[in-house]
């Protein structure tokens, strides 16, 4: 393994270690027997987990934690005043930001392969890491969620491949050195970072342009800014989707939500598949797998098989129980898009109300995406909505969850979590659909209704 034999990196401490994309980077260094220590603001089971595996963990950020390392990795949400970087570059200690450290990372592996977009990363790196896995290519896994195939957020293979969610927020994936690529769709999003959708559209155009010519980039086909960036790239692009050489039909839905259509390939009907996870966004997600793993060389037998056997990933319209004969599913849908299609997969079941309890995630995103928010949450039955999830952002004063209530007839705004549950429980009726959505501790919700 070429970046960290030939770099000599024989003690690595990561800033941000609890972070789902941080964690798996450190596992991966435990596995090749490198040193691994890390800091996070406060514990948890993904912080308990690298400590079992042998990393040295501290809670919370400190001077202190910084010792004779090699390489300190941060993610982009540490402030440049953070203490432990701070030391670190005062001492002489190499800094890597996460997407530098993984772009680094690649050169280790023939084939990394990102699946990049507004939305679906996550869904579509665990469905196309369950084709690899059936067919026997023992690929390197980083998801940004969990997977119940390989029973978390990452796997580390011997195989040539290295399967990633490639981000677009502040550029990340730019730092990338991808063989192949999966370009879901592209909207508006992160407009803390971006101005806008010229400049998002010209960070893919970029970052399409960073695939060598004798790589490949799996394009959406009715995604017009996807199109659009995509004209001037030189390397092997294929289109799928309804416009696209491989497209579905005879689509028809069963009861549960589920997909099942005939995959053609040009004029040429390849297989029927049967989904196991809801929702027409998932049809198009799957036709962007079986693209891809074509163009690996994969069997249509196993990629089908890989396809079906992909059941979801944690908070992804996840079925977390029944209360009183409702169905209480957890989402972590944060961006209208994907709300609408959370709550269209929802609409395909049958049921009486859905209820939507959002927590918006991020004071720009809910600022510049408002209206958006509230057509998109109105196709609820039901609607609760709760505080902002600030994430890596200061609450700048000029934007609250009540000036999205103000604009959706019939939405409550319910601060407490145990207030939401207690709302729910007194009112929710056999037959209904709980769903919550938002990408912060929303989900802590869907637990207590289950209590």
């Amino acid at each position: 393994m070429f970046f960290m034999s030939e770099m000599l990196h024989k003690n690595v401490h990561f800033i941000g270690i609890g972070g789902i994309s941080m964690s798996a980077l450190a596992h991966i260094l435990l596995a090749r027997g490198i040193n691994v220590s890390g800091s996070d603001r406060t514990q948890s089971t993904i912080t308990d987990k690298l400590k079992n595996h042998g990393a040295q963990i501290y809670i919370g950020h400190s001077a202190s934690n910084i010792k004779k390392y090699d390489l300190v990795v941060y993610t982009a949400a540490i402030s440049s005043d953070n203490e432990e970087l701070l030391c670190a570059k005062e001492n002489g200690i190499k800094t890597l930001e996460r997407a530098d450290f993984l772009g680094e990372l690649m050169k280790d592996y023939k084939m990394p392969i990102s699946i990049s977009g507004t939305h679906g990363k996550t869904t579509t790196t665990s469905m196309l890491s369950c084709v690899l896995l059936k067919a026997n290519l023992n690929p390197t896994i980083l998801v940004g969620g969990e997977l119940p195939q390989i029973e978390g957020n990452y796997r580390i293979g011997t195989g040539n491949h290295l399967i990633f969610e490639g981000c677009e927020y502040v550029d990340s994936f730019l730092k990338f050195n991808p063989y192949a690529a999966i370009i879901l769709n592209i909207e508006e999003d992160h407009l803390d970072y971006f101005s806008g959708i010229e400049q998002i559209k010209e960070s893919f155009n970029k970052f399409m342009k960073k695939i060598p010519q004798n790589g490949f980039v799996v394009l959406n086909a009715d995604d017009k800014n996807v199109k659009a960036c995509s004209n001037d790239i030189s390397c092997t692009k294929i289109f799928y989707g309804a416009n696209g050489k491989y497209h579905a039909e005879e689509i028809i839905f069963n009861n549960k939500g589920y997909a099942e259509f005939d995959v053609y390939e040009d004029d040429n009907r390849l297989i029927r598949l049967s989904l196991n996870v809801t929702g027409m966004h998932n049809v198009s997600n799957a036709l962007a797998v079986f693209a891809t793993s074509k163009m690996l060389g994969i069997s249509i037998q196993a990629i089908a098989e890989g396809i079906e056997s992909f059941t979801g990933a944690k908070r992804r319209f996840e079925l977390k129980g029944e209360l009183n004969g409702a169905k209480i599913y957890d989402d972590y849908a944060h961006h209208p898009t994907e709300i609408i299609a959370t709550l269209n997969s929802a609409a395909k079941i049958p049921h009486n109300k859905i209820w939507c309890v959002f927590q918006p995630h991020t004071y720009t995103r809910t600022k510049a995406l408002l209206s958006d928010f509230a057509n998109a949450l109105s196709m609820a039955d039901k609607i609760i909505i709760t505080d902002i999830y600030a994430a890596r952002e200061k609450n700048p004063g000029n934007i609250s969850s009540m000036d999205l209530v103000k604009k959706i007839n019939g939405a409550k705004y319910i601060s407490n979590f145990e207030d939401i549950t207690k709302e729910i429980k007194n009112n929710i009726q056999k037959g209904d659909i709980v769903l919550t959505i938002g990408a912060g501790t929303i989900t802590n919700v869907s637990d207590m209704l289950l209590l």
